[in-house]
Order: structure tokens, then C-alpha cells, then sequence
């Protein structure tokens, strides 16, 4: 009867959760979407060997950033192929080394 009791006793703890989820997961996962979040904007400069980009962008949520224009310095030479002045993109940047880093970009459809 004992090993009964032991046994009902390990099934129900073995469908308890250890851990219940962190309150602020859902403010996590808002946090975690805007900075992973893409930027409109529109090219009106691009630089091949400088690597840079000048976009005219909105808001940029993850630095805090108002819209504007500015010089992007862009991770990979490739992500400047096929785009132009006047090209519409969708991009990510980053604040890396007292700069701004392009880090992901799209053309827009």
C-alpha cells in the first residue's frame, strides 16, 4: 500500500511545473520584438567603399531614435547591391563602437 501512495505521490508531482513562467515574459517578448523590429526608409546616398549608406528613416524604436537623415555604416558590402538613391528599404541598425550599424536590411516591396 505504501509503494501505492509513492507512486500517485511521483505521478502528480511529475505533472506539477518546476517553475511557473516570469511575469514579465509577455514585457520580454514586446521588448525582445522591438528591438529585432525593421525601420522604414528611403536611400539617398549609397557609398560602396566607404560602406556606407545615407537613409532618410523614421523612428527607430530600438535606439531611441526620432525620424531623420543620416550616414549608416553597413555590415556586409553585399547588402548594398542593387540598391540606389531613391531605393525604399526596411532595415535594422545598431549602435556599435559610437556608430550606427546596419545589421539587416530588405528592399521594400
Amino acid at each position: 500500500m505504501k509503494s501505492a501512495w509513492i507512486l500517485a505521490a511521483a505521478l502528480l508531482l511529475s505533472a506539477v511545473p518546476l517553475a511557473a513562467p516570469a511575469a514579465d515574459a509577455p514585457a520580454k517578448a514586446e521588448t525582445k520584438a522591438k528591438a529585432a523590429a525593421l525601420t522604414a526608409g528611403e536611400v539617398k546616398k549609397v557609398d560602396r567603399e566607404a560602406k556606407k549608406l545615407t537613409i532618410q528613416h523614421g523612428p527607430i524604436e530600438n535606439l531611441g531614435m526620432p525620424p531623420m537623415t543620416m550616414v549608416f555604416r553597413v555590415k556586409d558590402a553585399a547588402m548594398l547591391d542593387g540598391l540606389e538613391a531613391g531605393s525604399k528599404i526596411r532595415f535594422h541598425a545598431e549602435e556599435v563602437k559610437g556608430g550606427y550599424l546596419v545589421t539587416r536590411l530588405q528592399k521594400a516591396k
